[in-house]
């Protein structure tokens, strides 16, 4: 086995090579990555290599020969496989590692963000619901040193941008909510999708799909004409009014 090749096969389920495979496959039929859209890259604890889906692979059919390993440090490919190119998200991705220290990122094109992208404008926004507590608040304990999480009185604001034509020329706007929103794990892309990330990808895969959650709780109460964020009770009021 080559070197390159050592890469990205292991019997480990755990392994980054597997593991991207495995849950793009499962975002797949979430239809959250269908048409070769969306992706995942997840950091290797162990090397720090970044580990990335390529360009143009449908989802649910890829296999650990199809991945981009990349050096941390240079940035520069440890493996490159000849029949794909790189994701043009892959940008997005290093930013996200170098200036919130992810461990993985997982993008894709759900239909909630999509819908939620069209009813909001700046930022996403719901409150007074239980699966906001799945999401951190960016604050750390003083005494455990352990992250907080949003309560159930929090609100939980995301913050939407612009789509561009090519996904590496969002890089501006995404470097402006890391300063804007320096406590998000998540970005929405207009007539897009979103990007999520966490410092594990356990914890990526979590963040995602209690977002994803709550985005299509916010598109039902916004049917019937429920405020996402309004305060406890005062649904009432926006029913009756119907």
């Amino acid at each position: 086995m080559s070197s390159e090749d050592a890469l990205i096969h292991s019997d480990d389920p755990r392994h980054p090579a597997n593991l991207i495979c495995t849950l793009c496959k499962q975002f797949f039929y979430n239809n959250w990555c269908t048409g070769t859209g969306g992706g995942i890259s997840i950091k290797d604890p162990k090397t720090s290599h970044y580990y990335l889906a390529p360009s143009g692979v449908q989802k649910e059919q890829m296999t650990p020969d199809d991945l981009f390993v990349m050096d941390a440090q240079t940035l520069g490919y440890l493996r490159a496989p000849k029949l794909y190119k790189p994701s043009a998200c892959t940008p997005l991705f290093v930013a996200c590692y170098q200036k919130k220290d992810a461990g993985a990122i997982i993008h894709t094109h759900s239909q909630n963000a999509v819908v939620c992208s069209l009813i909001f404008g700046d930022e996403f926004r719901i409150a007074n619901i239980e699966q906001i507590k799945a999401i951190p608040s960016g604050k750390v304990d003083p005494v455990t040193k352990k992250p907080i999480a949003l309560s159930f009185f929090d609100t939980l604001r995301i913050p939407i941008i612009e789509n561009m034509a090519h996904e590496d020329e969002l890089i501006d706007d995404l470097h402006k909510t890391f300063v804007d929103y320096p406590d998000t794990c998540a970005v929405i892309v207009r007539r897009h999708g979103i990007f999520v990330w966490g410092p594990t990808i356990d914890k990526a895969k979590i963040f995602n799909e209690a977002i994803d959650y709550l985005m299509e709780l916010a598109i039902k109460m916004h049917k019937l004409g429920i405020p996402p964020d309004c305060g406890i009770g005062e649904e009432k009021k926006h029913l009756a009014g119907q």
